[in-house]
């Protein structure tokens, strides 16, 4: 009976089962009923769950241990998009199968299967040439580590279409400002300027943390069937070898520190791939909702950017910050996510309130002593050369000030035009 899997509807499973068993016993409305109150608001399940779910039903096995159970029929129905109701106006493209993903993407049915790699064989590779990923460990700060999973240049081309093609027809939750376009650092800061209080939440480990079957789901809501859902997601999820960390440091981070390796031992969302920003968007499309209807009750502003969260209200909301802070931090849990309660923040507008490197507290700004130090570093350009100042060693000096001059001039125009002077006189022969 798992052919049933395809279709929620009541009516349509009493149909359907009533095809195979060439009647309509009385358990079938009943067991119908309760596949529908089980399945009927959650994304489609694998088609095991709900084979298992109809042999636990008491009626269903009283049926079979009568030995009046007939299968009259065996109706044949092909695999075909079955997308979630507010999936329908969704572009994406009709791919029903795993040949016709392999078409559709370019390659055989035997490098699909190496690069979605759904028995995680990358983490049990043990050169770098046979694996679809580059690893590079970078240490934070505060001590914290991150891992960017980069993908090899077909996976990576792969990932691009399927970014293309199937990601980007799926619209975002309007509070998500990452990675879309349109959107940017400004637009998610804008809605807090001047506010009595701004709440700021942070997110560990975002990438990481979202693991394969989430990233699956948003398939199977877009309304893909399981084996080309379970292929999707493959490509764009990865597990991380063990080696990658023999090298890593671990001294002076302390043991209260949290572990990061532990989220790399499932599949998750690489921190590198041209799909994990998307995906990860759409995957918090739940929390957003959420985040969005409590902040909405309690009369304040919330949007976010990537992992950073932002909440901000009048005097209203100042009086119940502290508590609405623990309610935002228990959604946070419950949809799977884990907040860094080092960076959390309540600012109110006797400090300086900063949001992803802008300050919010009169208009967008940049923090002062930001302004201060790029202002002196093009300074020194001018009267030493620009080689004295390159201390960090980026390769391009130039693009690096080009660049965060660029970020001034988009927050506050007119501080960007001077220093946007200081850098046209610099020599750079």
């Amino acid at each position: 009976m798992a052919f049933l899997a395809d279709e929620f509807d009541e009516q349509r499973l009493v149909d359907r089962g009533a095809m195979v068993l060439g009647k309509t016993p009385k358990w079938l409305p009943v067991l119908a009923r309760r596949i529908v109150g089980r399945f009927g608001d959650t994304v489609r399940p694998r088609q095991r769950e709900l084979i298992g779910f109809i042999q636990d039903d008491l009626a269903f096995q009283r049926a079979c241990a009568s030995g009046k159970l007939r299968i009259v029929t065996w109706p044949i129905i092909p695999a075909q998009m079955a997308p979630m109701p507010a999936a329908v106006a969704w572009n994406v493209p009709e791919i029903c199968s795993v040949g016709a993903l392999s078409e559709w993407l370019g390659i055989s049915v035997r490098e699909l299967e190496w690069f979605a790699d759904l028995r995680c064989w990358e983490a049990k590779r043990s050169t770098e040439r046979a694996r679809n990923y580059r690893y590079r460990v970078l240490t934070k700060k505060l001590g914290q580590i991150r891992l960017i999973e980069a993908p090899k240049p077909r996976l990576k081309a792969i990932q691009r279409q399927i970014l293309e093609g199937v990601l980007d027809p799926i619209p975002p939750h309007d509070a998500a400002h990452g990675f879309r376009q349109g959107r940017s650092i400004r637009s998610f800061a804008a809605p807090h300027v001047g506010q009595d209080v701004v709440l700021k939440i942070d997110l560990q480990d975002f990438f990481p943390s979202i693991a394969a079957p989430r990233v699956r789901a948003v398939f199977i809501a877009a309304g893909y069937p399981e084996s080309v859902a379970d292929s999707l997601a493959g490509l764009c999820t990865n597990r991380t070898p063990d080696d990658v960390w023999q090298n890593v440091d671990w001294r002076g981070h302390g043991p209260t520190t949290h572990d990061p390796r532990r989220a790399y031992e499932l599949p998750h969302l690489p921190q590198g791939a041209p799909t994990s920003p998307a995906l990860a968007n759409l995957c918090a499309f739940r929390l957003d909702s959420r985040l969005e209807g409590l902040a909405r009750s309690a009369g304040a502003t919330y949007t976010r950017y990537a992992d950073d969260l932002a909440f901000s209200g009048g005097p209203s909301f100042a009086r119940v910050v502290h508590r609405f802070q623990h309610h935002a931090c228990a959604i946070v849990i419950e949809e799977g996510f884990v907040p860094n309660f080092r960076k959390t923040r309540i600012m109110r507008q006797g400090v300086r309130q900063r949001l992803a490197g802008i300050v919010v507290n009169e208009r967008l700004n940049v923090a002062r002593v930001d302004y201060d130090r790029l202002k002196a570093t093009l300074t020194n350009c001018l009267r030493h050369g620009p080689t004295s100042q390159n201390r960090n060693g980026h390769p391009d000096f130039r693009a690096h000030l080009l660049g965060s001059v660029a970020f001034v001039e988009s927050i506050h125009a007119e501080r960007g035009v001077r220093l946007r002077r200081l850098l046209e006189q610099i020599d750079w022969s």
